[in-house]
């Protein structure tokens, strides 16, 4: 990589570092360092939430999609418009009158305010172990990025040197560094792809021309996908928008509740069509600049659908370019790692220890969420084992707790034993289903079924517990 490239993306990882700093000294409390105040505007509000749904995953995941299926693949963030605005007319309404009252940190909380202590214990133990995987699998994404781009750089030191940045600013600034610096992650990643990455692939392949004469038709077809993977993405992520603590947070933090579903809305128009597209599109340039050779070393069978945008940018983006592209992806990533981490800390001190109302509470706060991080770390270290410990604890978090959540919105007498149960059968089917590797009817996610029985024994408790 050319020194001016080095240059930037270095310039990039110290102005996240000086984020974190600016924001110490200004942090008195834990309302402060965990819901930034509950002080923070609309358009903050809605960039942090896109920046930390989309994130790594998603943008690194979105170039695999288009690179193997083409602009179908854009649906996969559909489903995210449509958690973000059910969720935004459902959901904050009463979450945020909620919050106020209470003055709730975590999602959890609002969970034992509608049921009781223990349904919100269970719920913090899953979501910090859910999180605390999230976070060690989008350092490891960001590793796995800079060992392929920077030449010499082991994945081991490019995790140490991910992990540190990400820990110390998150540790240092608490989620009003996230929110703001997700704020910037995002501007950046939209520039870089919009302006740099999406124009200069586009004319590197050849144009439209090459492209149709190149690729299969379907590839630019919306209809490439069948039913079951449209409602396995919806299964999977519009859960997320109801059970997600780290979208919570940001519904403690705006200042109020008007301005949270504004947020909401602006983050559901940034997933679809925005990023949606940009995402698959570059990909399916990969696709081309593949099939045509511009790859040098690469072929269909050694490629990683998810590594065939980022070669693609390394090849063609001149000097000083790929500085700015690269830091654009690793803003993603970062806006996710970070969140992921408030997150699980949150859980931890809040929930599971109780510890959150403490005077030295923001101390600690800091010391935990330096103990989860480095924690996130090792586990991405031994890395075989972090997507392992992220998709279950993922599948544990939506199949266990999105039915109390429903429960607690659409109910009038939300029962604390039947959640307890639906929790635990629905989580522990996901896992089962998983774990097996159960060939299920009609191709259909383990989530649908773990939700299902979730659902079931639900209703069935309840009936029991109300006769009793």
């Amino acid at each position: 990589m050319h020194w001016i490239d080095l240059s930037i993306f270095s310039l990039y990882l110290l102005l996240m570092l000086g984020v974190g700093f600016f924001f110490l000294k200004r942090n008195k409390s834990t309302d402060d360092y965990f819901v930034g105040g509950r002080s923070m505007n609309s358009l903050h509000i809605g960039l942090s939430v896109v920046a930390t749904d989309v994130g790594g995953g998603f943008s690194i995941g979105l170039g695999g999609l288009g690179f193997t299926m083409g602009l179908s693949g854009s649906w996969l963030l559909f489903t995210g418009l449509l958690g973000a605005w059910i969720s935004g007319v459902l959901l904050i309404p009463k979450v945020s009158a909620l919050a106020r009252k209470n003055g709730f940190l975590t999602f959890p909380q609002f969970l034992g305010a509608i049921f009781d202590k223990r349904v919100a214990l269970i719920a913090g133990i899953i979501s910090a172990i859910g999180y605390l995987g999230f976070t060690s699998s989008q350092i490891l994404a960001g590793a796995k990025l800079a060992a392929s781009t920077f030449d010499g750089l082991s994945i081991q030191n490019a995790l140490l040197l991910m992990g540190t940045i990400a820990v110390i600013y998150t540790v240092l600034g608490g989620l009003k560094a996230v929110i703001y610096t997700d704020t910037v992650q995002w501007l950046i990643l939209m520039f870089g792809l919009i302006f740099i990455g999406l124009p200069i692939a586009y004319h590197a392949v050849g144009g439209i021309d090459v492209i149709r004469e190149t690729i299969a038709p379907e590839f630019l077809s919306l209809k490439n996908v069948s039913w079951q993977q449209l409602v396995n993405w919806a299964f999977t992520i519009i859960p997320i928008w109801f059970v997600g603590m780290t979208l919570y947070q940001r519904i403690y933090a705006a200042k109020d509740t008007k301005t949270a579903q504004r947020g909401w809305f602006i983050a559901g128009l940034f997933e679809y069509p925005v990023m949606a597209f940009i995402g698959v599109v570059l990909g399916m340039l990969a696709q081309v600049a593949l099939e045509n050779g511009q790859l040098i070393g690469y072929t269909a069978e050694t490629i990683d659908a998810e590594m065939g945008l980022p070669v693609l940018l390394k090849t063609i983006l001149p000097v000083g370019f790929l500085g700015i592209v690269l830091s654009a992806y690793f803003s993603a990533i970062m806006s996710t790692a970070d969140s992921c981490l408030m997150a699980s800390s949150g859980n931890i001190l809040t929930d599971v220890l109780g510890k959150h109302q403490k005077k030295n509470s923001l101390r600690l706060s800091q010391m935990l969420t330096l103990v989860v991080g480095v924690v996130a770390l090792l586990l991405a270290l031994k890395k075989e084992n972090v997507l392992e410990l992220m998709l279950l604890s993922y599948a544990f978090m939506v199949s266990g707790m999105l039915v109390p959540v429903v429960a607690a919105l659409f109910t009038k007498k939300p029962d604390a034993k039947a959640a307890l149960v639906a929790m635990i059968a629905g989580g522990s089917t996901t896992l089962t289903l998983i774990i097996l590797q159960t060939k299920l009817p009609l191709g259909l996610d383990a989530n649908i079924f773990g939700i299902t029985v979730s659902a079931l024994l639900y209703i069935l408790m309840h009936q029991i517990f109300t006769k009793k």
